[in-house]
């Protein structure tokens, strides 16, 4: 409901600004206020529906029963971060109301009002994490729920009776709460895991205890290498990856600066999801859930089809050309390797393509979602360092378009070199080419409101997506697909991936504020500015360091975890924000297709049937090298991105 409440009142900005010359002065500060309802409200949904994503490297290599063990470690130990996020939180919503704070827009809210979204989120937020935990318990019975609800509770009233300011143990740097949540925490676990896994489990926080009160004081190298460390081994035990960031910054807050600052963790959650310019984020996601339930993706690839006809991998063309489109209207390489999974590949294998070009070049396509605008990567770029989004979007277009012709050469090349890999399509008409376009132009109205509107000055990035929303709408009532148990579908599902994508968005952002305060950013631009190194070699350098990272970490995560360090050092070195931008979507893409952790390959397996995951990445490794090509074309000839946003400006 707070959705679609929020896409009505976006809209109806337009309309009072656009058609009725009388902006509101309200609009946007409320949309926030709604995003940050979204998004805490949605973390419990999230996770039932298991939308919050962990790394499965190691978990994968181990027999069930390993598996299951340090996959409920791993589930208490993300337990453990949201105790200490909602006691936080909860301090820092009743710290606001008893001073009477107010926000600086024009409607001079009194800020304890949406922040109370927060507090109840996480509160439920802990109870859905503890119903995971309890599923993987080695008890079932009701002792151990009465014995956890009890320590609740006594949590809870500890909390309360300590008040809002920490209570220092005197001679040390640890406060009553931290004591009461730790031992409260380890009580649950023992009393549903039993004692080994409690064992583990407090091992595992005493040790990163101990780590970082080590490192304290230490060399700015040792520093970062006790959080690379501390990130990639939590990422390897399975923590899901927003916990993993989020823990990691909460050791940093509590033991690497002079005085723990814990109430970091409640700021850094109110500012980085309290912004106009993420309500894209649920609109666009929104928009392309909307347009896979109406059907006429399976339309648009089928038209494609048409126009290809015995060209030489002809449906792999067409369904390279359909992510493209898609693209257009999605921002999300994960619904479009989602759509076209679902319409392409089935299509292409029925009709006797192999399975590795099927899946590769329907992976390769996908990562267009992210390019091509509207991009919800781009948002949150551009949110994160400032960067003007529209003119990020425009940047996109030309490479994007470049990127999938790429696409198309390699599957041609594929087509021809290995045979039997795509048998000779149909032949069609001319008339029944023309005929078919017809199922193109939904998506062509749908491209033409989103950037028309952008691009003509009619509405901002965010409200574009809102616009899109609404043409999505329409489409599905024209095209027979619409009712409300469709709409709720639809919105339940842009819930729960808004709500993991800025849950990630706001643990990253308190680890890069442990960063900033020690320095890191700026002590690696000096140490690159003092190598006197090649720019070329610095990008280079950075490209690997991406490549790497995006065989193990999910693309976002990825994003959010570098820029505090690799921005700085790109703009030391004299390149463009814009530019950076795009190189940065394409190194995000390149880790969506590359093994072991690529997110579309895994997608495209859960919905391949018996197509192993060995057959889909090595299917996507030769889009690889077109994608690192082409990184090498733009690094070489960066007017590619920056010619269209100069024409456009």
């Amino acid at each position: 409901m707070a959705l679609l409440a929020m896409t009505a009142i976006i809209c109806f900005e337009i309309f009072s600004r656009v058609v009725l010359n009388e902006p509101t002065s309200w609009v946007t500060e409320v949309a926030a206020y709604i995003l940050v309802c979204i998004v805490f409200f949605g973390l419990s949904p999230a996770e039932r529906a298991g939308s919050h994503i962990q790394v499965e490297l190691l978990l994968n290599v181990l027999g069930p029963i390993r598996r299951g063990q340090l996959n409920v470690v791993a589930n208490w130990i993300g337990l453990f971060f949201v105790l200490i996020c909602a006691w936080q939180i909860v301090i820092f919503n009743v710290s606001e109301y008893a001073n009477g704070t107010r926000s600086w827009g024009l409607l001079s809210t009194l800020q304890w009002i949406p922040e109370v979204a927060m507090s109840i989120g996480f509160a439920v937020f802990v109870l859905a994490m503890l119903a995971t935990c309890m599923r993987g318990s080695a008890h079932h019975s009701i002792l151990p729920q009465v014995v956890a609800l009890l320590l609740l509770v006594g949590l809870v009233i500890s909390l309360v009776t300590f008040g809002r300011l920490p209570v220092i143990v005197i001679g040390t740097r640890f406060d009553a709460g931290s004591i009461a949540i730790c031992v409260a925490f380890v009580g649950i676990v023992l009393a549903y895991s039993g004692f080994r896994i409690a064992l583990f489990c407090f091992s595992i926080l005493v040790a990163l205890g101990l780590i970082f009160a080590a490192a304290r004081g230490s060399s700015l190298g040792v520093v970062s290498t006790v959080l690379i460390v501390s990130i990639l081994g939590l990422l390897l035990m399975g923590v899901r990856i927003a916990f993993a960031l989020g823990l990691v910054a909460v050791f940093g807050l509590y033991f690497l600066l002079p005085k723990p600052q814990l109430s970091t963790l409640a700021e850094r959650a109110w500012t980085s999801v309290n912004s106009f310019t993420l309500t894209a984020v649920p609109m666009f996601v929104l928009m392309s859930a909307l347009l896979l339930k109406s059907g006429v993706t399976t339309r648009m690839f089928d038209a494609l089809a048409k126009w290809f006809g015995r060209t030489p991998g002809g449906l792999a063309h067409a369904c390279a050309a359909a992510s493209a489109v898609f693209a257009a209207v999605s921002g999300s390489s994960i619904a479009t390797a989602a759509t076209l999974g679902k319409v392409a590949c089935p299509e292409m294998i029925q009709r006797g393509y192999s399975p590795k070009l099927t899946y590769g070049i329907t992976a390769a396509g996908a990562t267009l979602g992210i390019m091509i605008p509207p991009s919800i990567a781009m948002i949150i770029y551009g949110s994160t360092v400032g960067a003007p989004i529209d003119l990020l979007f425009i940047a996109g277009i030309v490479p994007g378009l470049l990127l999938a012709v790429g696409f198309m050469g390699g599957a041609l090349v594929w087509a021809v070199a290995v045979p039997g890999s795509a048998p000779k399509g149909a032949r069609y008409t001319m008339r029944e080419k023309l005929a078919s376009l017809v199922n193109v132009l939904p998506f062509a109205v749908v491209i033409i409101a989103v950037l028309g509107s952008l691009y003509t000055g009619i509405a901002t990035a965010t409200e574009a997506g809102a616009l899109g929303v609404v043409m999505a709408l329409i489409l599905c009532a024209g095209f027979r697909a619409f009712s409300w148990r469709m709409l709720y579908e639809a919105a339940v599902e842009t819930v729960n991936i808004t709500a993991f994508i800025m849950l990630i968005v706001f643990c990253a952002a308190a680890l890069s504020w442990v960063l900033d305060y020690l320095h890191l950013p700026q002590a690696t631009v000096d140490l690159i500015s003092n190598s006197n190194l090649p720019a070329w070699m610095v990008v280079a350098a950075i490209a690997l360091i991406y490549i790497m990272l995006g065989m193990f970490v999910e693309s976002i995560s990825m994003m959010l975890m570098t820029l505090p360090v690799a921005y700085p050092v790109i703009i030391a070195l004299g390149f463009d924000p814009i530019w950076f931008g795009i190189f940065l979507v394409m190194m995000v893409e390149t880790g969506l297709i590359t093994p072991p952790v690529g997110m579309i390959l895994f997608v495209l397996r859960g919905m391949s049937g018996d197509v192993s995951l060995r057959e889909i990445s090595l299917g996507a490794l030769p889009f690889v090298g077109v994608l690192l090509g082409f990184v090498a074309v733009m690094v070489a000839f960066p007017e590619l991105i920056s010619w269209l946003p100069n024409k456009m400006k």
